[in-house]
C-alpha cells in the first residue's frame, strides 16, 4: 500500500511520521525548506507533560537534556507574590524547550526511521484524489509526482494543502502581540518561571503591563512583554531599555550583567479551519488551528493532533479505511480546540482590564491570575488536555461502567503498570503503537512475581476476553488507579483516553466498548443495558 504523504517537516509533520512509523506504516514528508531549522533561541515551546511524553517517547531522549523542566511557578501582582507552585522531582511539569531543539530531536529520530522518508526542497503545488489514493505533485529541485494512501497537511498558518482544498480558515488577527527577548542573565530563581502583571516600575511606551520570565538552558531566559492592542512600532533601544528595567526591577538594583541572544515580536492570531478533512486529504497543527493567548501554547495542541490522527490512519492503512473511525478525528480534534478558543476569547477582556471574567472567576483581580496561571500551566479550561466526552467513537450505556477520577473521553493518569512480559512501566510508554489498552486494577499484585497471579482469580477470564476483542489490545495491570475500586477494567485507546472503567470482568461490555472505539456499531443487546438504544 502507498505511504502516507505528509507535508511540512515541522514539529507536527515530523511527530506524525514518526508516530505512524511506530505503528509500521510508510510516510514520506514534504519538506519545502533545505533539510534543517535556523536556530532562533528566541522561538521557543512550553510543552505540558501529555506532549513531553509523547516526544520522549517518540525519539527515545528525555527532553530534559535539550530543555528546562520548571522546577516551580510564581505569579505577582506589583510587588506582591500573589501564588507560587513548586513541582517535586518526580512531579509532571511544564518544559521549556527551543523549537528548533524539538525539530532537530524528530530529524534525528527520523533519520533513523526506515519507513519514514524525508524530501528536502519539495514545494506542493497540486493535489489529486481518487477513490484508491492521493497524488500530489512538488515543484522545486526535486520536483516529482509522489503517490499516497493519504495526504496530511502539517504545513502551517498559510498552508498550501489548506488552500488547495478550498478549505476556509475565519478567525481573529492579532488577539495578542509580545515582544520578545532570549538572553543569559542571573535571577534570584532557578529554572522557575514567572509571571509577573502591572509590575511598579512600569513605564510609558508600547508596553501592557504584564511580563513573563521562563527559564531555558545554559542560565538562559525567554522574556515576553504582552503589547497593547495597535501596531506600535517596538524599536531595538526600546526594547533594550526595557530589559534593563525589569531586570533591574527583579533585582532591587542596577540591571545585572545580561547577553542578548535574540529578539523579535510574536503576535497571536485565533483561527480555526472550517474543515480538518476532505476525503483523503487532513490537516494538522498551524494548517487546521491558531491559538496561543492567555499562556495556552499552540504547538502543544499539534503534537495532540498528530497523536489523535496517527493510530486513526494507522488502524485504516493497515486493515481498510472506516471513515466512522476516521471521521472521528476533525470531530474530536476541533471540538477540542474550538473549546479552548471559545474560553480564551471569553476571558481576554479581564485580562484587559474589563469585565468579561466576572461570568468566569467572580470579583477580583486574583481570580484572574488564577486563570491565567492555568493557561500556562495547562491546567483548567484554558490549559488542561481536552477529553473527548462527546466522541462519535464513545460507547453508549454499557453495563457495569463505573465513575473513576478520569472523566470519559480524558487522558489517563500515567501510573505505574505490569506489562505481558512481565516488567514495570509507566502507562505512557505503552502509547502509540495502535493497540487498545486494558488496565486491570489488581491491588497486591506488585510485590508477587507475575507467574504467581497471572494464572489466578480473574486473569485468565480477562485474558481471553482480551484476546477475543475486535481490535488488537494489551493487558496491562496496575496495583491502583485514582478513583478506580480493585478489580475494576479500564479501556484504553491507543492515544491515551480513556474510554471505560468498568466493575469487574465483563466481556461482552468491554467487546462492545472496543468495538465503539473503532469506529464500529455496538450490536442490539451486546453489552448494553437492557431496553436502551
Amino acid at each position: 500500500m502507498d505511504p502516507v504523504i505528509i507535508v511540512g517537516a515541522g514539529p507536527v509533520g515530523l511527530t506524525l511520521a514518526l508516530a505512524l512509523a511506530r505503528q509500521e506504516v510508510p510516510t514520506v514528508v514534504l519538506d519545502e525548506g533545505p533539510g534543517k531549522e535556523e536556530p532562533r533561541p528566541a522561538r521557543t515551546a512550553v510543552l505540558r507533560p501529555d506532549t513531553a511524553a509523547l516526544l520522549e517517547r517518540l525519539t527515545g531522549t528525555a527532553l530534559d537534556h535539550h530543555g528546562v523542566r520548571w522546577t516551580g511557578w510564581r505569579a505577582m501582582r506589583r510587588r506582591q507574590v500573589v501564588s507560587e507552585i513548586a513541582f517535586a522531582p518526580d512531579e509532571p511539569a511544564p518544559v521549556q524547550i527551543a523549537q528548533h531543539a524539538i525539530s532537530g530531536l524528530l530529524r534525528a529520530a527520523a533519520a533513523d526511521q526506515p519507513l519514514v522518508e524525508i524530501a528536502a526542497d519539495s514545494r506542493l503545488d497540486s493535489i489529486e484524489q481518487e477513490p484508491s489514493g492521493v497524488t500530489a505533485h512538488t515543484r522545486g529541485p526535486n520536483g516529482t509526482y509522489w503517490r499516497g494512501s493519504y495526504l496530511v497537511g502539517c504545513d502551517g498558518t498559510r498552508s498550501t494543502v489548506r488552500k488547495l482544498q478550498d478549505i476556509r480558515f475565519p478567525g481573529r488577527t492579532a488577539v495578542e502581540r509580545h515582544a520578545v527577548a532570549a538572553l543569559r542573565t542571573e535571577l534570584p530563581w532557578t529554572d522557575q518561571a514567572l509571571l509577573h502583571r502591572m509590575p511598579p516600575w512600569r513605564s510609558s511606551g508600547p508596553f501592557a503591563g504584564e511580563v513573563t520570565a521562563r527559564p531555558l538552558p545554559d542560565g538562559a531566559w525567554r522574556l515576553d512583554w504582552l503589547l497593547p492592542p495597535g501596531k506600535d512600532l517596538v524599536t531595538p533601544e526600546l526594547l533594550v531599555a526595557r530589559i534593563r528595567e525589569t531586570l533591574a526591577g527583579w533585582t532591587d538594583g542596577a540591571a545585572p550583567a545580561y547577553d542578548l541572544l535574540d529578539t523579535g515580536v510574536h503576535t497571536v492570531h485565533h483561527r480555526l479551519a472550517r474543515r480538518w478533512r476532505d476525503g483523503r486529504v487532513f490537516l494538522a497543527g498551524d494548517a487546521a488551528h491558531l491559538l496561543g493567548a492567555l499562556g495556552t501554547q499552540g504547538l502543544d495542541e499539534g503534537l495532540r493532533d498528530a497523536d489523535n490522527l496517527a493510530w486513526k490512519l494507522a488502524s485504516a492503512w493497515h486493515h481498510g479505511p472506516h471513515e466512522a473511525l476516521l471521521d472521528s478525528y476533525q470531530a474530536e480534534r476541533r471540538a477540542v480546540v474550538a473549546a479552548r478558543l471559545r474560553a480564551t476569547d471569553q476571558a481576554l477582556p479581564g485580562r484587559r482590564g474589563g469585565g468579561g471574567l466576572r461570568h468566569i472567576v467572580p470579583g477580583t483581580a486574583r481570580g484572574h491570575d488564577a486563570l491565567l496561571t492555568d493557561g500556562h500551566l495547562g491546567r483548567g479550561a484554558l490549559g488542561a488536555p481536552g477529553a473527548y466526552t462527546a466522541s462519535p467513537l464513545a460507547p453508549r450505556h454499557l453495563e457495569g461502567e463505573i465513575p473513576v477520577d478520569t472523566p470519559r473521553g480524558a487522558p489517563v493518569s500515567d501510573v505505574r503498570v505490569t506489562a505481558e512480559d512481565g516488567s514495570f512501566v509507566r502507562l505512557r510508554d505503552r502509547l502509540g503503537r495502535g493497540t487498545l489498552l486494558v488496565l486491570l486494577i489488581a491491588p497486591g499484585t506488585g510485590v508477587w512475581d507475575r507467574k504467581h497471579w497471572v494464572s489466578a482469580g480473574v486473569m485468565p477470564r480477562l485474558a481471553a476476553a482480551v484476546t477475543a476483542l475486535p481490535h488488537p489490545a494489551e493487558l496491562l495491570v496496575a496495583e491502583s488507579y485514582p478513583g478506580a475500586p480493585a478489580h475494576s477494567v479500564l479501556l484504553v485507546r491507543p492515544d491515551g483516553h480513556l474510554v471505560t472503567a468498568l466493575t469487574g470482568v465483563r466481556p461482552a461490555a468491554l467487546y462492545a466498548a472496543a468495538e465503539a472505539t473503532v469506529g464500529g456499531a455496538v450490536e442490539e443487546g451486546v453489552g448494553v443495558e437492557a431496553g436502551v438504544r
